[in-house]
């Protein structure tokens, strides 16, 4: 059976795949691609805490609460990069078919 730890590291490699594809399309919002991006920037902050919590502290990361909260920030920070780029985009969008509607 595949490991956990195995897994994780394989699903890095469709998700890279991801961030290239959606990086070449013109109609991706750059602040929200920058949200995508910055997912993977969590991933890497994550692996070094939860080893850090696990030497450390002698528990998973998710026991210590300092540390996951940490790591946990980059998440939101992503998170809300996505939110504001999509924002944007469905906003632009609604003025560009008003303008065009008016015509």
């Amino acid at each position: 059976m595949i490991s956990k730890e195995t897994l994780f590291a394989l699903s890095l490699f469709p998700y890279l795949g991801f961030l290239w594809f959606i990086s070449r399309s013109p109609q991706m919002p750059r602040l929200a691609l920058y949200g995508f991006y910055g997912t993977l920037v969590f991933v890497a902050i994550t692996i070094p805490a939860g080893i850090y919590a696990v030497l450390h502290y002698g528990k998973s990361l998710a026991n210590v609460d300092w540390v996951h909260g940490g790591a946990e920030l980059f998440l939101t920070l992503s998170n809300i990069l996505l939110v504001l780029g999509f924002g944007q985009a469905v906003r632009e969008l609604k003025m560009k078919n008003s303008k065009l509607s008016d015509k």
